[in-house]
């Protein structure tokens, strides 16, 4: 099958397909006329990229664990061994960015309640015609002694 039949049985488009075969992924068969010809071992092939990205695995991480790996539709079995260390370690960079996300939304929810809340009526209140948020410290090079005008 060519590229476009590809992209229509796995659902990712054409230029992605061919980043795959740039990053060492997919290694279809060229016609004499330059055309791309793919079969059912790339569609499998292309399932388990999707998964292994969805797995939070970079396209060189998933190069190198590819060959160690057997789709028969079901998504990729590990089939050699070795490939548990680096399994491990991606697994603990995912927990590592994960606590720092962590770490982010804490510190974000920190400010957020230190925030003060909109006067009565709300900020900005069309009926009022006070542009200003309610912000009391002056912006950036402005004056002080009143509200930033936004």
């Amino acid at each position: 099958m060519r590229i476009g039949a590809l992209s229509r049985r796995t659902g990712v488009s054409t230029r992605l397909l061919r980043y795959y075969e740039e990053q060492g992924l997919l290694h279809p068969l060229r016609r004499p006329s330059g055309y791309r010809e793919y079969d059912e071992e790339d569609v499998r092939a292309v399932e388990s990229i999707r998964t292994l990205l969805g797995a939070g695995l970079s396209t060189r991480t998933i190069a190198e664990l590819l060959p160690c790996t057997v789709n028969e539709g079901q998504g990729p079995v590990p089939a050699c061994a070795g490939m548990l260390p680096d399994l491990q370690r991606e697994r603990e960079r995912i927990d590592s960015a994960v606590a720092d996300l962590l770490a982010a939304r804490t510190a974000l929810d920190a400010v957020i309640a230190a925030t003060p809340l909109p006067p009565a009526g709300g900020a900005g209140d069309e009926a009022g015609g006070d542009e200003s948020d309610g912000c009391l410290v002056a912006a950036p090079g402005g004056t002080s002694g009143g509200t930033a005008p936004r």
